[in-house]
């Protein structure tokens, strides 16, 4: 399994941006792709996720409901839609996946539970 995690940049209060997330390799039933961040002296936090194969998506509540996360399988690609950024959206930006051998797939918080991880990508959120 491959992820590649690009389209970080620096963006002004209230801007947007869109990542990605390239998820390649998979080989059993179903999957789950994660967005993380991590903020200088934090520990990593999750965003969002979203089920491959049905499209589930659920986000942190801290979100407020700024952000969107959408899936197209046929170009093994995620997207998260971030909007309204803050300063506080400011980090490190992974995507992580998890795999099963069953169709039926909750969308874990859980960092520790992801087995593979991309290399990561800024955003910096300032005036």
């Amino acid at each position: 399994v491959q992820l590649q995690a690009s389209g970080g940049g620096l963006v002004q209060p209230g801007g947007s941006l869109r990542l990605s997330c390239s998820a390649s390799g998979f080989t059993k039933a179903n999957y789950v792709i994660g967005w993380f961040r991590q903020a200088p002296g934090k520990e990593r936090e999750w965003v969002s996720g979203i089920n491959s194969r049905d499209g589930t998506s659920i986000y942190a509540d801290s979100l407020q409901g700024r952000f969107a996360i959408a899936r197209d399988n046929a170009k093994n690609m995620v997207y998260l839609q971030m909007d309204n950024l803050k300063p506080e959206d400011t980090g490190v930006y992974y995507c992580a996946a998890i795999e099963s051998p069953f169709i039926i797939m909750i969308v874990s918080t859980v960092p520790s539970e992801y087995t593979y991880w991309g290399q990561g990508t800024q955003v910096t959120v300032s005036s």
